[in-house]
């Protein structure tokens, strides 16, 4: 038992070390700090939200699968839960509370801060999602869910490209700012499912592909913030330009 809570625990360094090096990034600013302390608490609890939202997709699910869904292939049924009863409850319930800072807080705000807020959002909660799936986890699969950080790529995602949209004023940035990580996230929980996997075990490279996406974004998102000191398009100041 001590064993794997000591695995648990490092598998959470690298989420609390982007969470603590996003939160001093801007030191001298009170009202980032703020922000970025409001992110994590958001981020913290936004499992509530999506237990409940998950809860009623998922008896939703059930009937279906019980009546119009009755002769569906069982593949496609575990696709539609994956990608909406797990994928989109996440994705929406973090993307609503990701919006709602930006509403309560909207002063002195860029694309980079905007993408700071929700990486927060999506680190802080994919460490309390990680607890539940420590539970009878092997340390390998602990460490590699605790260093590749899925939902720290998704968060960095919709952050960038909802900073896009603010930034440009083009509303199809925002309807990408949540589909290509709904998409994402549905296609690699969707790549574990067992059945897909009995179906056929060679699909099991796309869960390995995917899961090294997420360590390309998270390349991305450390290049980003490091491009972000230096590019003034990044850091003017974008609260002006934000519309519900």
């Amino acid at each position: 038992m001590w064993l794997s809570v000591l695995f648990f625990l490092l598998s959470i360094i690298p989420s609390v070390l982007v969470i603590v090096w996003i939160m001093k990034r801007k030191k001298e600013d009170l009202e980032y700090k703020k922000s970025c302390k409001s992110a994590l608490i958001r981020g913290l609890i936004c499992v509530l939200p999506i237990l409940a939202l998950s809860a009623v997709l998922y008896i939703v699910s059930r009937i279906l699968k019980a009546t119009a869904l009755q002769s569906v292939n069982i593949l496609v049924y575990k696709a539609i839960y994956t990608f909406i009863v797990l994928a989109f409850a996440e994705e929406y319930v973090k993307f609503f509370s990701f919006k709602g800072l930006l509403k309560k807080r909207a002063i002195n705000y860029s694309w980079a801060d905007v993408v700071a807020f929700m990486v927060i959002i999506g680190t802080a909660f994919g460490l309390v999602e990680d607890i539940p799936y420590a539970i009878g986890a092997t340390p390998v699969i602990m460490l590699v869910r605790g260093f590749t950080m899925g939902h720290l790529g998704y968060g960095f995602m919709m952050g960038w490209f909802y900073g896009k949209k603010l930034y440009t004023g083009k509303k199809r940035y925002g309807v990408l700012a949540f589909v290509l990580p709904f998409l994402l996230h549905g296609l690699y929980d969707f790549s574990l499912t067992p059945e897909l996997l009995e179906w056929n075990d060679n699909i099991a490279f796309l869960g390995v592909a995917l899961a090294a996406t997420d360590l390309v974004l998270l390349a991305l998102m450390i290049r980003f913030f490091i491009k972000a000191r230096k590019k003034e398009h990044y850091n003017i100041d974008l609260s002006v330009m934000f519309k519900a």
